[in-house]
């Protein structure tokens, strides 16, 4: 059965009246907040200590003389992962397959 997608949709059937509809679908922009996230159920807790109050220090090393950086997904990968070179620079072997 072919459909008109020009053909006008409202039929007698949507004489409601927007009051109507606005009391049947629940207001989104109320400032009521559900007790059960359809998106979070059970909510997200870290468990054991409170980190936030700790500094981490982080050692960051250069690129070692076997090592490159991929131009396609920038991740720092070992020679024998290389693919070939282009003109922007080398490609790895995934994201040359």
């Amino acid at each position: 059965m072919a459909t008109d997608y020009d053909a006008p949709r409202k039929t007698d059937d949507d004489t409601e009246s927007i009051e109507a509809l606005k009391e049947r679908v629940p207001d989104k922009l109320s400032g009521v907040v559900d007790a059960e996230d359809a998106d979070n159920p059970g909510g997200f807790e870290l468990g054991g200590a409170d980190l936030a109050e700790l500094d981490l220090d982080v050692v960051v090393l250069p690129p070692q003389d076997d090592e490159f950086t991929c131009v396609s997904c920038f991740i720092v990968k070992h020679r024998s992962q290389l693919d070939h070179e282009e003109k922007l620079g080398p490609i790895c072997s995934e994201c040359a397959s």
